[in-house]
């Protein structure tokens, strides 16, 4: 059978299906790396990953057989496409299956930090109800929202916004004039114009974006939510501003070096903290593994790709 490296566990219903078509190799469960892929290398002809975790170009030149790169999830900043080009690898994505669930995240951080509900459920669960005065929270409808990136998250955000009365401006690298939405040209531009800011761009150039002269501008009544890539923002520049007041607070499922969060976030109740799992619900994640097995077979046999973004 042909061997397939998975690079992290996949669901199970996925996994025993990957198991009955193929020889698979897990390269999360390795205790010895190098030996693992000294061993089983030569031979992997699939790779099947994620998103953030993505496949580096050390580990891809240990795999001389490589033919594709399966990717569960939207993004490919973390896989090099030019060396994949170079090396004819195939690189898919599964894109439109996890929109909704991402931006369901995104209103879900943004109600979150506003309403202050994950300091709200630490008072209750310590007994302190009664005890102890919660300060007012930020009303949710009725604010400006600005998004950054109008793709299929971005557009999903905005139409959930607009249920609760929101204005939606939005930046883009072009704008979009049948959106129905208002475009702001500059990053900055859109965070002085905006309550709350949300992140839904792509990281391929793999750039902070989000400054601490974006900080700044959104000021101190304004929040931050991101659920698009942790390096697209200056992760101490954001710490800080948390700290010292700069924004009011904000709500994150991505960082910069996952899994690692910067320590000083853990005792900050101005922020809402997720474990990148935007994305991270049975149904969704069971139809990103039915498009990485779809695709890994039309590979091997030759026959059109799903979400292909190589060539």
């Amino acid at each position: 059978m042909i061997d397939i490296l998975l690079t992290q566990p996949a669901p199970a219903a996925i996994d025993a299906r990957l198991q009955a078509s193929y020889t698979v190799h897990r390269l999360y469960e390795a205790a010895d790396r190098e030996a693992f892929l000294d061993d089983v290398g030569p031979r992997i002809r699939g790779v099947v990953t994620g998103g953030a975790k993505g496949l580096s170009n050390a580990l891809m030149d240990r795999l001389p057989a490589l033919e594709i790169i399966a990717i569960s999830g939207i993004g490919t900043d973390a896989v090099d496409l030019v060396q994949a080009r170079r090396r004819g690898v195939h690189v898919t994505t599964t894109p439109g299956v996890l929109t909704d669930d991402v931006a369901d995240m995104a209103m879900g951080l943004l109600i979150m930090t506003l309403r202050d509900l994950a300091s709200g459920d630490r008072l209750v669960r310590a007994g302190r109800w009664g005890s102890v005065a919660q300060p007012l929270a930020r009303k949710v409808s009725d604010i400006h929202l600005g998004i950054v990136g109008l793709g299929r998250v971005g557009h999903a955000i905005a139409r959930r916004a607009l249920s609760f009365n929101m204005t939606v401006h939005y930046t883009d690298l072009h704008e979009q004039p049948t959106s129905g939405y208002c475009f702001v040209p500059e990053l900055i531009g859109l965070a002085r114009c905006s309550d709350v800011l949300v992140l839904a761009a792509s990281a391929d150039q793999g750039q902070a974006i989000v400054t601490e002269e974006v900080l700044q501008a959104l000021g101190p009544d304004g929040y931050l939510i991101n659920v698009a890539r942790g390096k697209l923002v200056d992760e101490p520049a954001l710490v800080a501003a948390l700290a010292n007041g700069t924004i009011a607070g904000a709500g994150l499922d991505v960082f910069a070096d996952e899994p690692h969060v910067p320590e000083a976030l853990f005792g900050m109740d101005n922020v809402v903290l997720q474990p990148h799992r935007a994305s991270a619900t049975e149904q969704t994640r069971l139809t990103m593994g039915e498009i990485v097995l779809k695709n890994l077979q039309a590979c091997f046999s030759r026959a059109p790709l799903l979400g292909a973004v190589t060539i």
